[in-house]
């Protein structure tokens, strides 16, 4: 629970990147570091993309190639310019001492950068994510020490990455942790069944509000309204004319680009005669 300061808002591509740098990690490294990068508003942090640094960790000392780092975001600049560098990861459940010398070079990326914990080894039995922000502390003209205070973390996601994560999740009820990729038409059949199962869940708490049965929420008849008067009005002939004009220029668009297709491997075959 955060004490103070901004929300902060994992994407799953994050999360997924952190991973995978740990599992590719060297031999005999305890841990990956990175640089997360993102936007940032008045009251939240929003994470979408990262990158791992090369780094070197004893118990003594800590090396960071802050060259590599360097060049990376430069690189990304030119593919995504709105991201910008909004702190740093590290794998682990902890925070070291060396932590503290990593985020001093941060602080010098970023104003207020923000440290991402994630428990990729699950010490905890779960994979605990935590993000915290650091400030000084101490008396004025003596020693001062560095406090990492914890931030309330969220997760979110574009509609593209909505995809992964469901298919994700269908994984873990597959003893081989495995799962193939299902067709369009399979994909929009799940969506109209859970779009089913949620118009029939609110269809029953009107139900239970008009017979008393349950107290009425504003609030849950405010979002009923706005997505009522999001649905435009057509009629039945009419929305059945615009859906079969779609297919069919769907339809053509298939075919025309699998005769493309076609055209193209056959070309290539008369050439290598």
């Amino acid at each position: 629970m955060s004490v103070f300061g901004p929300v902060v808002k994992i994407h799953p591509v994050v999360l997924a990147s952190i991973c995978d740098s740990y599992e590719r990690r060297n031999e005999g490294a305890s841990r990956v570091i990175g640089t997360l990068l993102g936007t940032i508003d008045k009251h939240s942090i929003e994470v979408t993309n990262c990158f791992s640094v090369p780094h070197n960790e004893s118990e003594d000392e800590v090396a960071v190639d802050m060259e590599f780092a360097k060049n990376m975001y430069d690189l990304h600049k030119r593919v995504s310019p709105t991201e910008v560098i909004i702190g740093w990861y590290a794998t682990g459940f902890d925070i070291t001492e060396h932590s503290v010398l990593i985020h001093e070079y941060y602080s010098r990326e970023a104003s207020n950068p923000i440290h991402l914990t994630v428990d990729s080894a699950l010490q905890s039995g779960k994979m605990n994510i935590r993000a915290y922000v650091s400030a000084q502390m101490g008396v004025p003209g003596k020693t001062v020490g560095v406090m990492f205070t914890p931030l309330t973390v969220k997760y979110i996601y574009y509609d593209t990455e909505r995809i992964g994560v469901d298919l994700l999740q269908r994984t873990r009820l597959t003893p081989s942790r495995t799962k193939g990729l299902t067709s369009d038409l399979s994909q929009v059949g799940c969506a109209a069944s859970r779009i089913q199962d949620m118009l029939t869940t609110v269809l029953a708490y009107i139900e239970d509000v008009l017979s008393g049965k349950a107290t009425a929420d504003n609030s849950v008849g405010r979002f009923l309204m706005d997505l009522v008067n999001k649905v435009p009005t057509i009629s039945a002939e009419d929305f059945e004319n615009m859906l079969n004009s779609n297919i069919n220029d769907l339809l053509m668009v298939t075919y025309l680009s699998n005769l493309t297709q076609a055209q193209i491997a056959l070309n290539e075959k008369l050439v290598l005669l």
